[in-house]
């Protein structure tokens, strides 16, 4: 399978204040990607905090109360992205949420599904100084890589991205494309991740799906503002965008949840690593070898 569309959504965090009215949300949500041929799904980091609109108000207005209470729904949340995923015949990453382990810590976590079910998750590693500083989340451990028919996959959760030792960390394993799901409140955050995210395409050669919050939720001091595009970058080479930029949103907000649609050729992706300008990913090692010292 050498093309697939991909579809990342910059979504916008709606009050829903039941669970019927959520789960008719992301059905349609789902239903709306797939109808346009979308076989990989990814939604943004913290999109499960959509959740916590279930919640009383003075609750869901807590920082700390809306994590803590939300943690029972969360379960039925998984299950229905799992029925999702098999319904459709998709791949699914349907963002992260704050999740309670068994240490008594709450970790940044994200999940991917597949058409046979879940097929793993993936911790955010590195915390930004909101989460450790206010929100009190705690840093996961290791990356994994996610077998599908058309590519190894591996996630960088927003922050991630921003840290190159991660993404090559995931080339060397053979990862053809990163999913980046994020949550930023201001341009400059937006700007870090989506810098990170091309910096990341360029090193390894690698494909970069990004999938944002948007919008305002003055419901959550958690989302409270949100900015950014959803776009898939790539390496500038031969065959593919000068800019890096095979697709971006129009605009850095949304009132609506909307998806970005975009087919992905990982041939010619692969070919810019045997015939391209330059082989960023082959020679990585040679800034390792001592000449980078200084004199």
């Amino acid at each position: 399978m050498s093309r697939i569309t991909l579809a990342a959504c910059q979504y916008a965090i709606e009050l829903l204040p039941d669970w019927q009215s959520y789960e008719s949300h992301l059905r349609a949500l789902v239903a709306d990607a797939v109808q346009q041929g979308a076989r990989l799904l990814l939604l943004p980091e913290y999109a499960g905090m959509a959740l916590s609109g279930q919640l009383p108000a003075e609750v869901r207005s807590d920082l700390q109360a809306s994590i803590a209470q939300l943690q029972p729904l969360i379960p039925r949340w998984l299950a229905l992205c799992e029925s999702l995923a098999k319904e459709h015949g998709i791949w699914l990453c349907p963002g992260s949420v704050a999740v309670l382990d068994d240490d008594g810590i709450y970790r940044n976590r994200c999940w991917l599904f597949g058409p046979d079910g879940l097929a793993g998750h993936q911790d955010k590693l590195i915390m930004t100084r909101f989460e450790r500083e206010q929100w009190l989340i705690g840093a996961g451990s290791g990356l994994r890589v996610f077998e599908t028919p058309f590519a190894r996959i591996g996630i960088l959760i927003c922050y991630d991205s921003e840290f190159p030792l991660l993404g090559r960390t995931l080339t060397e394993a053979g990862v053809d494309l990163i999913l980046a799901p994020s949550c930023t409140d201001t341009r400059a955050g937006f700007h870090r991740v989506r810098i990170g995210c091309q910096a990341r395409a360029l090193e390894g050669q690698v494909a970069v799906l990004q999938a944002p919050t948007a919008g305002l939720a003055p419901w959550s001091p958690a989302l409270d503002i949100n900015t950014g595009r959803a776009a898939l970058y790539l390496p500038p080479d031969y065959g593919l965008p000068d800019d890096g930029v095979l697709a971006q949103s129009e605009s850095e907000t949304v009132e609506q949840s909307r998806w970005l649609l975009c087919e992905l050729d990982f041939a010619a992706l692969h070919d810019v690593r045997l015939r391209g300008q330059v082989f960023t990913r082959r020679d990585w090692c040679e800034q390792l070898d001592g000449r980078a010292e200084l004199i």
